[in-house]
C-alpha cells in the first residue's frame, strides 16, 4: 500500500501528499495519503480509515481504488447543492493496525479457501483494537494508533469519516453514527449489480434502527447497543469523534464469502429451536476448545507466547475461547427470559447471522491455537497440532456449507466498498450543510447494558426447548469485539 501511495504522489505531485502521522506499538509508520486541499472557510475533509482490524485487509485495496477515482473525477473535490460549498480534501489512512495486519498476512499470499484465510489468522483482543480501545481504556492508556487517529480527527475535523471493514462469511451492510437519507437505494443497487448479498439482520446491529435494508444507525451515546456480554461501546469508539465537529462516520462492511441467507427477511419457521441450537453449538465448542487450550499450553511456541507469557496471539486465542459461553447465553432462549433474546421479528436473516457467529468464533480460536503449536516437536504436541489442523479444515468447510456461502472475487468486494463510500459521500452532500461547532462536544457517556427486546412475551415453556443444566465452569470474558 505504501509503495502504491508513493507512486500516486509521484504521478500527481501537485494534488497528492503522503505524510507520517504516527507510529504503531512496534514502531511501524502510520501514513496518510491526502488528495486536494480543503481551503477556505467552507473547506471540508473526508477521512477514510483502512485496515482497522488486522484480519480485514480489504480496505487497503479500497483506499487505493478510491484515491484513483478521486484523482479521475474532480467533482469529488468540490461541494454540491444543498448548502455545501468549497473544496473537499480526501484523506486516506492507509493502515490503522500495521502490526496486527502483518501477523495476519503470514503464510500463503493467495488464499483460495476459508481454511487458507484462517491458517494464519490473527485479530487482537478488543482493548488492543485501535477503534474500540477508547471504550475500554482510560485516556492515559490510549494505544499509539488510537492517539494518532484521534489527533488526526481533531486536526481535520472531517465532515465524513469512513471505516472500511470486511467480514468472512456474511452479507454487506453499513453502520452509521447518524442517518444519511437516500443511502439505501444506491447501496442496494451496487450490491445487486455485483452479486453481493445485503445483510438485513446483522447481529452486529441487532438492536439498532434500520432505515433501509442493510443500513443501520447506531444508538446515540448512553443508549444500549447490543448483547450483555459485549463490553465495548460504539458511542465511545473513534467512530463518534467526528461528531464533535458536526461530522458523521460510516462503517462499510463487505464479505469475502457471501451468504444469501443474510438477505432472507421471511420469518424463521423454527426460530426458538434454531436460536437454542446455534447457542448450544457455540457453548459446546467453547468447552472443547478450552480443553485443547489447556492441553497445548506446555508446548506453545516461545516466540508466540512471548517473554512474559502473554503474547498477542496467546491473548487473542484465550479470549476467543473464553467468550463462547457468555455470548451463547446472550441469545439462548433456554438460558434467558424470552424478552432478553434477540428482538422480533426473528427472520431467517437474523437467525443466520447468529449462526454465523457461532461458527466464526470457534473457527478463529482453532486457527490461533493451531499457530501456537506450529513448529512443536514433542510427539504429544505433534498429535495435538494434527487434531487442530483437521478441526480447522472441518470447521472451515462447515461454515461455508451451513451458510450456503460462495466466494466473492476481490475486485467485486473492492468495487462495492468504493461505490458505497462514494454513494454515502454524495447522499451526505445532498443534505443541508450543518453548522460546524466552534468547540468539541463533550465526551460521550458510557453505554448502559442492553434492555430487554420488546414484543417477545412467551415464557420458556412455550418455546419447546428443554432447559439445560449448567455448562462446565469457564471464566467469563468480555466480547472480543464487534464482528468477532
Amino acid at each position: 500500500m505504501s509503495w502504491s501511495a508513493r507512486a500516486l504522489v509521484a504521478a500527481h505531485p501537485g494534488r497528492c501528499r503522503l505524510r507520517r502521522i504516527g507510529s504503531s506499538r512496534e514502531g511501524r509508520p502510520l501514513e496518510l495519503l491526502s488528495i486536494g486541499r480543503s481551503t477556505g472557510a467552507e473547506g471540508r475533509n473526508v477521512l477514510v480509515v483502512a485496515v482497522p482490524h488486522a484480519n480485514e485487509p480489504l480496505g487497503g485495496a479500497t483506499v487505493l481504488a478510491l484515491a484513483e477515482r478521486v484523482l479521475q473525477d474532480r467533482t469529488l473535490g468540490t461541494g454540491a447543492p444543498g448548502g455545501w460549498s468549497g473544496a473537499v480534501a480526501w484523506n486516506f489512512l492507509l493502515c490503522l493496525d500495521p502490526d496486527g495486519a502483518l501477523r495476519h498476512e503470514g503464510g500463503l499470499r493467495m488464499r483460495r479457501s476459508l481454511y487458507d484465510h484462517h491458517r494464519h489468522f490473527f485479530r487482537p483482543v478488543t482493548d488492543e483494537q485501535p477503534e474500540w480501545a477508547p471504550s475500554l481504556r482510560s485516556p492515559g492508556e490510549a494505544l499509539p494508533e488510537t492517539r494518532a487517529l484521534t489527533d488526526l480527527i481533531h486536526e481535520l475535523r472531517p465532515f465524513l469519516q469512513f471505516s472500511l471493514h470486511g467480514a468472512d462469511v456474511d452479507g454487506s451492510w453499513v453502520q452509521l453514527t447518524r442517518d444519511i437519507p437516500g443511502l439505501a437505494r444506491p447501496f442496494a443497487a451496487s450490491a445487486a449489480e455485483l452479486g453481493i448479498p445485503v445483510s438485513v439482520g446483522s447481529c452486529d446491529a441487532m438492536y439498532w434502527p434500520s432505515p433501509g435494508p442493510g443500513i443501520y444507525v447506531m444508538p446515540p451515546p448512553g443508549v444500549p447497543e447490543g448483547f450483555a456480554s459485549q463490553s465495548e461501546t460504539a458511542a465511545q469508539s473513534t467512530w463518534y469523534y467526528p461528531h464533535r465537529y458536526g461530522g458523521v462516520t460510516a462503517v462499510v462492511e463487505v464479505p469475502m464469502w457471501g451468504s444469501s441467507l443474510m438477505s432472507d427477511q421471511t420469518l424463521h419457521p423454527a426460530a426458538w429451536s434454531a436460536l437454542h441450537g446455534s447457542a448450544d453449538s457455540l457453548r459446546r465448542s467453547g468447552v472443547q476448545l478450552a480443553r485443547l487450550l489447556d492441553q497445548g499450553r506446555p508446548f506453545f511456541a516461545p516466540a508466540a507466547v512471548g517473554p512474559k507469557g502473554d503474547g498477542p496471539l496467546l491473548r487473542a486465542a484465550e479470549r476467543a475461547v473464553q467468550v463462547c459461553p457468555g455470548l451463547a447465553d446472550d441469545w439462548d432462549p433456554a438460558r434467558r427470559h424470552p424478552a432478553d433474546v434477540p428482538p422480533a421479528p426473528l427472520t431467517c436473516a437474523r437467525i443466520s447471522s447468529l449462526d454465523a457467529l457461532a461458527h466464526r468464533i470457534p473457527l478463529r480460536a482453532t486457527a490461533m491455537l493451531l499457530q501456537l503449536l506450529d513448529g512443536a516437536t514433542d510427539p504429544r504436541a505433534v498429535r495435538l497440532h494434527a487434531e487442530l489442523d483437521a478441526m480447522l479444515v472441518r470447521r472451515s468447510h462447515a461454515y461455508v456449507s451451513d451458510l450456503r456461502a460462495s466466494w466473492i472475487p476481490v475486485a467485486r468486494q473492492v468495487d462495492h466498498q468504493a461505490r458505497t463510500a462514494l454513494a454515502t459521500y454524495r447522499c451526505l452532500l445532498a443534505q443541508p450543510c450543518p453548522p460546524e461547532p466552534t468547540a468539541p462536544e463533550a465526551e460521550p457517556a458510557a453505554a448502559a447494558a442492553p434492555p430487554s427486546a420488546p414484543g417477545l412475551a412467551a415464557d420458556t415453556a412455550a418455546l419447546g426447548v428443554a432447559a439445560l443444566g449448567q455448562a462446565p465452569s469457564l471464566s467469563a470474558a468480555p466480547s472480543p469485539g464487534r464482528r468477532c
